[in-house]
């Protein structure tokens, strides 16, 4: 039996409300819509399969420090729960806190390396920004030529790019304002 994905949902849920909602702003204006398909540029821009495999490795330089510092706690840990009942309570304590140190060390590690903000978020948003501005002119350029009003990606059912007339936040917010 197959499950219904809630996020697809929500985001085909959300991409009809959003035409929709601004069917009559779209029929009012002149162009075309059209959509992109992300996971193929992705796939197929020479420029984007480098980033990635420069990412992937980086990442699994990372990981491989990540499960070298997790060997090295567990290994720790292992030899204590051997050695705890020959040791004085001065040398356990002493090395249950070696063992909180490394543990500490360890998910310092992690959540600096893999955590939000972390070095791979970071590594993520260096090495795609400049191929993702290059994606952005080429989509605004294309547009411009071809008198698209709005370019959706199929992928995500984001707008990848509109018409600057086609933003009514102000309006909304002046709406919203007007309301109080």
């Amino acid at each position: 039996m197959f499950r219904i994905n809630s996020k697809i949902v929500a985001v085909f849920l959300s991409g009809m409300s959003f035409l929709i909602l601004f069917s009559t702003q779209l029929l009012a204006q002149e162009g075309k819509i059209g959509y992109i398909d992300s996971m193929k540029l992705r796939t197929s821009y020479k420029e984007f399969a480098d980033v990635q495999v420069k990412f992937d490795q980086e990442v699994a330089k990372w990981q491989l420090q990540a499960d070298s510092l997790k060997k090295g706690v567990d290994s720790l840990q292992a030899d204590f729960d051997k050695q705890s009942l020959l040791l004085s309570e001065e040398k356990k304590k002493e090395k249950e806190h070696f063992i909180e140190q490394k543990k500490t060390e360890y998910t310092t590690f992690v959540n600096q390396t893999f955590g939000p903000g972390g070095k791979m978020e970071k590594l993520n948003t260096d090495l795609t920004k400049p191929i993702l501005d290059k994606i952005n002119a080429a989509l605004e350029k294309i547009a411009l030529e071809n008198n698209y009003i709005m370019i959706f990606d199929a992928v995500n059912g984001n707008v990848a790019w509109a018409k600057k007339g086609l933003d009514l936040t102000d309006m909304v917010l002046d709406a919203l304002s007007k309301m109080q």
